[in-house]
Order: C-alpha cells, then sequence, then structure tokens
C-alpha cells in the first residue's frame, strides 16, 4: 500500500479536456466544426490573418476554448518565396500543428482545390485555393512536379489570361508570344509561331478552356 506523509493528501487528477463538436466565433453567428478553414489573428497587427485548417476544438474545466489547427503557408513565408506562378490567393497546406486559443479565429473561409477555384466566377475575400502540400522543415513539396505551359515553362497561375493554340493545344502568355493582354483578349483564333506554318484545321474558338478545367479563359475577378 502506498504511503503519504502525515498531513498531505495525495493530489488529485486534473479534470480532463472536453472535446466540442462546434465554436461560435465570437460576436458573430459563424460557427466553426472541426474540418473548417479559419482565419486567425496574427499577432503583428500590420500582417494578413494567417489560415488554418481546425482538426479538433476543446475546453479545458475553466471552459478555455482551444482549437488544434494544421496551418496553410503562403507563398512568401515558404523556404522558397513566393514565385511568378504563385497565384495572389494560393496557399500551400503545410505539415506544422499548433494549438491556438478559439478567441484569435477573426472569421471563416474557403481553401478550394486548384481545379475548382479556377471554375469560380468570381473570387472573393474569403476564397482562396492549395495544389501543394508543404514540409516545413526542409521546404519539400508535394506534388513536385506540376504541369508547365508555354515558352517560358511555367506552372499555370490562374490570374494570369493565357491563350490557347488550336494546332498544338498548348497555352501561352500573351507577352511571351509578343502580344498585350488586350490583343490577346480581341482574339478569335490563335497560332503559335511553330504551328503557323501548318495546315491545321481551326475551330471557331481557341480557348474556350483553361490550362485547369472548361472555362474561359479570363484572370479571377474578385469581388470587392
Amino acid at each position: 500500500m502506498a504511503k503519504t506523509r502525515p498531513g498531505l493528501l495525495s493530489p488529485k487528477p486534473k479534470p480532463g479536456k472536453k472535446e466540442l463538436d462546434s465554436y461560435t466565433i465570437r460576436g458573430t453567428n459563424k460557427v466553426v466544426k472541426a474540418g473548417d478553414c479559419v482565419l486567425m489573428r496574427p499577432s503583428d497587427t500590420g500582417k494578413a490573418p494567417y489560415v488554418a485548417r481546425v482538426e479538433k476544438i476543446e475546453a479545458d474545466s475553466r471552459n478555455n476554448i482551444k482549437v488544434r489547427v494544421r496551418w496553410y503557408y503562403r507563398p512568401e513565408e515558404s523556404l522558397g518565396g513566393r514565385r511568378q506562378f504563385h497565384g495572389a490567393k494560393e496557399l500551400f497546406l503545410s505539415d506544422h500543428y499548433d494549438v491556438q486559443s478559439a478567441h484569435t479565429i477573426e472569421g471563416k473561409c474557403i481553401v478550394h482545390s486548384f481545379k475548382n477555384y479556377t471554375k469560380l466566377e468570381n473570387v472573393g475575400a474569403e476564397d482562396y485555393y492549395c495544389r501543394f502540400e508543404y514540409k516545413a522543415s526542409t521546404g519539400a513539396f508535394t506534388p513536385d512536379r506540376v504541369a508547365v505551359y508555354c515558352k517560358c515553362e511555367m506552372p499555370y497561375n490562374p490570374d494570369d489570361l493565357m491563350v490557347q493554340c488550336e494546332g498544338c493545344k498548348d497555352w501561352y502568355h500573351p507577352a511571351c508570344v509578343g502580344m498585350t493582354i488586350e490583343e490577346a483578349k480581341k482574339l478569335d483564333h490563335f497560332m503559335c509561331s511553330e504551328c503557323s506554318d501548318e495546315d491545321v484545321k481551326r475551330p471557331q474558338n481557341g480557348f474556350h478552356a483553361s490550362p485547369a478545367s472548361d472555362i474561359k479563359v479570363e484572370p479571377k475577378r474578385r469581388k470587392g
């Protein structure tokens, strides 16, 4: 039988945490559940909100509510930094997990798949997309390769207009083929220099799809 010192009681076990189904963002009627993406207040008020995916919501015995999150990184926060093909609303899903006070959640957002993002008619402030997972400790990306387009051999940036060659079906940035964006928008047909001398039957419109989906090629329009 275990001994105890006279006058002292054995310590009581700490009450366990209680897992919650949801949390209502302070000052709003927006409900957050596990699996939702949220905007979290940064310590530096001059920075944009952090974006995270909620993995779990818990309350302790004093009803302090904490959220376990998996962080999204912006391109400029990664080891490689922002590159030309990274879109303004692009995020990387990292392997960086953390526990934060639920009171730092400022709002909800949506992190779309890359394909679904390209199908949006309008991009709102709450819309983001992710096409890479990011290992924060090494700077490695998954997948480590994606399709490239144009003479510049760059991945598709959905913020940029591209035109499709009716011959080879590759996609080109107007500047890379000696055109302005305004000139490209007026085109009904486009042939790249390599295909222009070939006898190609031309369809009525040469670029009704983007490299990611079947939509007209236009840069993403933002609300507000």
